[in-house]
């Protein structure tokens, strides 16, 4: 083998242009796709995110109401009742977000009344009355509210006395930042101006609208009730089975256009088709990244196929030649592939650092992590497989090239 690499670079040094556009291709190839398969991960990782809710078990109904009512109160309890009387509802709620919403309340955690800068920033703010058992959270520690610690939200925002929210459950997420070292279980935070208790930790609870990577889990619960106004209607959120969701809803849109008729439907969907619809531009990314990938690696094997068959029928009668000398089939065939070798690990190896550099770009323009070392030798380990089964057709031809060509013209 080393013996054939002198010649080998002999040869490419006479045809110098064809050889350094084939690197090139290979190297912006080879960058390229390495990133853009670092993206695709990034996306398909986002789009499976956990919400840590029972996902294909949720329904949603959203009504507006036209003008408002005194005993708006009074109607959400009623509400409520009526909905979890539907046959087939296990549990029902009224809230002001749901998960993959695009939009909610976020506050901030402190872990001390005179702390001048927050603990956690950004922290999504579920409200609602059952909110664990509606949407099927698994309670990792700690329980969920009694009824008497529930206050309704109208009154908070107004600032009446007695109204903030004394307890409070966090996912695993916010508690770990909370409290690196310890349990924050039974531990004391401060989202408005009183204290507020932990009291449970449940393991997932994806934020109600869009997130930085790693903080997808930054949400909370607090026990405020929330009653659909005219000012602000609420989200009914219900759990059922999935098979009966079809029917679980249109009973309930029927259920609460009898109870007020003068109610307007606004949405109705369930939770997994609004999941899809969040997540629609991040597959779209991810279709269009890997369309650009096959077209890049298409491109490059009808390169290096174009140059291959160019170069086989430069040299047909050198091979003869060597074919007369005593040169085997496989020779010529082996000679071909380490010539393709050599081009695509010049071009592999500009490419690795084509490829850092853009990633270093991404990362300063647009936040992203950094590219991981090890897509780069997957990377290279494509390219050399790319590159030999595009080489394999032309080198076959000039495998077959018979020795009486020697003797011609």
């Amino acid at each position: 083998m080393p013996m054939d690499i002198l010649p080998i670079l002999a040869s490419l040094r006479r045809h110098k242009v064809t050889a350094i556009l084939l690197i090139l291709e290979i190297a912006l190839t080879c960058a390229i796709v390495c990133n853009a398969v670092f993206l695709i991960g990034l996306r398909l990782d986002r789009i499976h995110t956990p919400s840590g809710v029972a996902d294909n078990e949720l329904i949603m109904v959203r009504m507006s109401n036209i003008g408002g009512r005194s005993d708006v109160r009074a109607r959400t309890l009623e509400d409520l009742a009526a909905l979890r009387g539907i046959p087939g509802v296990r549990s029902a709620a009224i809230l002001a977000q749901t998960p993959f919403g695009y939009s909610g309340t976020t506050s901030s955690i402190k872990l001390s009344s005179d702390q001048k800068l927050p603990t956690i920033s950004y922290v999504s703010t579920y409200f609602g009355e059952g909110v664990v058992n509606a949407f099927g959270l698994e309670l990792v520690q700690g329980r969920d509210f009694s009824a008497d610690e529930y206050h309704w939200l109208q009154d908070l925002n107004l600032g009446l006395p007695g109204s903030s929210p004394r307890s409070v459950i966090v996912t695993e997420a916010v508690a770990k930042r909370l409290f690196p070292d310890g349990n924050a279980l039974g531990k004391d935070v401060y989202i408005y101006d009183e204290p507020s208790r932990v009291i449970g930790i449940v393991r997932h609870l994806v934020t109600s609208q869009e997130w930085v990577p790693g903080q997808e889990d930054y949400s909370m619960i607090l026990p405020m009730r929330v009653s659909p106004d005219a000012g602000m209607g609420g989200t009914y959120v219900m759990r059922t089975s999935p098979d009966q969701r079809d029917r679980v809803l249109d009973a309930a849109v029927a259920k609460l256009k009898g109870l007020d008729p003068r109610r307007v439907l606004t949405q109705k969907s369930t939770l997994e088709k609004q999941r899809a619809t969040f997540f629609s531009a991040d597959r779209a990314t991810a279709g269009w990244l890997i369309a650009t990938c096959a077209a890049l690696l298409v491109v490059t094997a009808l390169g290096i196929v174009g140059l291959g068959s160019f170069w086989v029928a430069q040299r047909r009668r050198q091979i003869g030649v060597r074919r007369a000398l005593g040169a085997r089939r496989v020779d010529i065939l082996r000679y071909f592939q380490t010539e393709n070798f050599l081009l695509a690990t010049f071009g592999i190896v500009l490419g690795m650092g084509m490829a850092y550099g853009i990633s270093l770009f991404l990362v300063l323009q647009y936040e992203l992590p950094r590219l991981p070392a090890h897509y780069l030798p997957m990377g290279a380990v494509l390219l050399w497989l790319l590159g030999q089964g595009a080489v394999l057709s032309p080198a076959l031809r000039a495998a077959s090239v018979p020795p009486v060509v020697a003797t011609r013209g």
